[in-house]
């Protein structure tokens, strides 16, 4: 079946998440992505380990849809049936710490002289230039200097992380992006090109309404807050605020479990029923709430309304009531929850897979929907499941020659 990508070859030499998130995105879209790891394999297969001998979750869920092959890059062997695969590929991809591809002696330099077309995709920490490029990068590291964990959290509390991986996970989907369009860029010019996304960069970017907020307290307090913010230098944490032009926060539900809650915003246009169904015609003829403005200056006491409302509801009997007079809202769902949904596995977006050691297991699915080229999703490659395939069909090398490299340790410690 014709897919998005196909007739793309994508040499992957990414590990762990940032990396993969993208080459997973692209192998998804129907690129042949070939996982060039070493011997040892992507460090992920064994992080983290559920079952013995398996490889992990966290390596299954990030590389399905790819072959898998291992080759000694400290090998001269090896070294050649790296140049080899990459005179054959679209796409190269890397997330090594500064400087590795360098020191085996294949800076970008190198890689373009010897495919001028090839497209070079790199993620780093913090990017190669400025005082920080030599410094090492986790998901929290970026988080931290991105600009998401000094906003995240309550005013009275600690910075806090974010459950959702915006450093790795946000990082690929901004790499695969980049990537995307130097393609676009070569089939117009024939050139390929350097690609960088640095993980500070881009958490950076997914906090931009945040750097909205820094701007215009220069102009005044921000009244969308239900915290303080006249002098403020910085934009501050907001707890489960909005943050937008509506108000909007978390409405605990019985029976007051941990993700017993539901998200509301309460939109101008919706505040008369909505106030009707919490509080009747006293709540809605209260002065105290009659604009947006007013509701600004006593949202406390308005969201002590909902939440006294909502603790005879459960966050589904909520949804309904809200969703019935067109109020937006959101129950605070958890993996438990989106793990059985009707509405998630009905847009196949928790796909259950099958692996020959690991059974039977769950990948989130494919976020992007294409009318003209469907995704099927098959499971991650064993380590080195598809060396033999690959050299055979892609390097056109015989039995004899693939024997010959592999006692000469080509594609093993």
């Amino acid at each position: 079946m014709d897919k998005a990508l196909s007739g793309i070859r994508v040499l992957d030499m990414t590990h762990v998440q940032a990396g993969p998130t993208a080459s997973q995105l692209l192998a998804w879209l129907g690129a042949d992505v070939i996982k060039f790891e070493p011997p040892t394999g992507d460090i992920t297969r064994g992080q983290l380990r559920d079952l013995p001998d398996a490889d992990s979750l966290y390596f299954t869920m990030l590389n399905c849809n790819k072959r898998s092959i291992t080759v000694n890059m400290k090998k001269p062997e090896g070294k050649e049936v790296f140049k080899r695969l990459l005179a054959s590929c679209d796409i190269v991809m890397e997330n090594f710490g500064p400087g590795v591809l360098d020191r085996l002696g294949f800076p970008w330099e190198t890689v373009h002289r010897i495919n001028p077309a090839v497209i070079m995709a790199s993620i780093k920490g913090f990017g190669s230039s400025g005082p920080y490029a030599d410094f090492k990068a986790y998901e929290n590291v970026a988080q931290a200097m991105g600009g998401s964990m000094s906003t995240t959290g309550f005013d009275d509390g600690p910075p806090l992380v974010t459950g959702a991986q915006i450093g790795d996970s946000g990082t690929g989907l901004h790499l695969a992006i980049g990537i995307l369009a130097a393609l676009q860029h070569r089939n117009r010019t024939g050139k390929g090109q350097y690609v960088e996304v640095a993980m500070m960069d881009a958490v950076m970017n997914l906090c931009r309404v945040k750097f909205r907020d820094h701007q215009r307290l220069n102009h005044g307090a921000l009244p969308e807050y239900s915290i303080a913010t006249e002098g403020r230098t910085a934009a501050p944490r907001s707890g489960n605020d909005s943050g937008g032009g509506q108000l909007g926060n978390a409405v605990r539900c019985s029976p007051g479990g941990p993700n017993d809650w539901i998200y509301v915003v309460v939109q101008e246009a919706v505040w008369d029923s909505l106030a009707r169904l919490v509080g009747g015609e006293a709540l809605a003829s209260d002065a105290r709430f009659a604009t947006i403005g007013e509701r600004r200056r006593h949202q406390h006491l308005m969201w002590e309304n909902l939440n006294d409302f909502a603790s005879s509801h459960t966050k589904i009997e909520m949804m309904k009531l809200l969703n019935d007079i067109d109020v937006p809202c959101g129950p605070i769902m958890s993996t438990e929850d989106l793990a059985g949904d009707e509405h998630v596995r009905g847009r196949d977006m928790y796909v259950e897979l099958d692996h020959p050691k690991r059974g039977t297991w769950y990948n989130v699915g494919m976020p992007i929907k294409l009318s003209a080229s469907a995704v099927e999703i098959r499971r991650s490659p064993l380590l080195g499941e598809h060396t033999d395939e690959v050299l055979a069909e892609v390097l056109g090398l015989d039995a004899a020659e693939i024997a010959r490299l592999r006692d000469s340790g080509a594609f093993s410690r």
